[in-house]
Formats: C-alpha cells, structure tokens, sequence
C-alpha cells in the first residue's frame, strides 16, 4: 500500500507499508527510496514517546540523568550493586538486567558526585520496569520512588538537581 504524504516539509514524498516484511519505506518525490524501517522499530519509537510524555506528568520531583553508583537490598536481604541512569527528588533509575516486580520494597545507598565518600540511604519502592533496551540507548532497569528519604539527603538530592539543571541551560 502506498500512502501519499502531504504535510509540511515532508510534502510530495510517500510511504510504502508492505504488510509481508512488516516494513515502512519511505520514497522521495523522485520516487526514489530514501529508507526503510521495521514496524517494531516504529512501535517502539511510538511508544517510547509516550511513556516519556507520560513519566513527565507523573514526576512531582526535577530529576537529571545522571549516573552515579547505588547499592540496593531486597526485604529478603539479596543485595545489589549497579548504576542510576537518573535521580530526582522523588526517586532513581537504576540500570539493572535484574528487574523486580512493581510493587517491592527495597532499600538503597549512593554518592552524589560532590560528596563520593558519603553515602545516602533511603527505601523505595519499584513503581516501573523496563525488560528490554530502548531506543538503543536506554538500558534496562526499575524506577524507583523514594518511600523514606532523610530530609538532608533528599534536599542534597534536589540541590545536585538544580544546580547541574541551571549548568546545563547555560552551556
């Protein structure tokens, strides 16, 4: 099937979906292909959007990516160790090819880069999972929201926050 595209700067060219190979082929105006792409690319791409628009409603915390080391234990006392791709006030990300369930507690210890001799304790809880790589860049893991936080640590979480926040709107 070809479908006839006509918005923009996109206009004149034309997709072709071919239902046998599962693929989307784009054409120029010359009817020349300019690429092609799987639908689970597609799929992906799509829906990675939207779970990014929609994790940006969710959060009540800034959060940067950042990646700093975290140690984290289960209730059943298995312990981990791995990295964050993100921090917030509200919780982390941490890269795992290990995912738990939605739902369990665990408890978890990392540096801030300022302070990389000091660890911050806090418990959480997995609120999402992520089983595979995403947009070939985004590693598997849990996102996990803060349940108890000392108040010092989650404001020196928050500062780390604001502060490489602000450095990166400058440069």
């Amino acid at each position: 099937m070809k479908l006839p595209v006509n918005i923009g700067f996109h206009q004149g060219r034309s997709m072709e979906v071919d239902s046998e190979t599962e693929t989307i082929t784009v054409l120029g105006p010359d009817g020349k292909k300019l690429g092609t792409l799987p639908w689970e690319s597609v799929i992906d791409h799509i829906v990675a959007s939207t779970f990014d628009a929609r994790m940006k409603k969710a959060r009540k915390q800034p959060r940067i990516p950042l990646s700093v080391k975290v140690w984290y234990r289960t209730p059943d006392g298995k312990h981990f160790e791995s990295l964050t791709e993100g921090i917030g006030g509200g919780g982390l990300f941490i890269e795992s090819s290990t995912q738990f369930p939605t739902g369990t507690e665990i408890e978890v210890e990392f540096s801030l880069p300022d302070h990389p001799a000091e660890r911050l304790r806090a418990k959480g809880e997995v609120v999402w999972v992520r089983t595979k790589p995403e947009r070939y860049t985004f590693f598997p893991g849990m996102g996990v929201k803060f349940t108890q936080i000392p108040e010092p640590a989650r404001e020196r979480v928050l500062e780390l926050v604001d502060t490489l926040s602000q450095s990166r709107q400058i440069n």
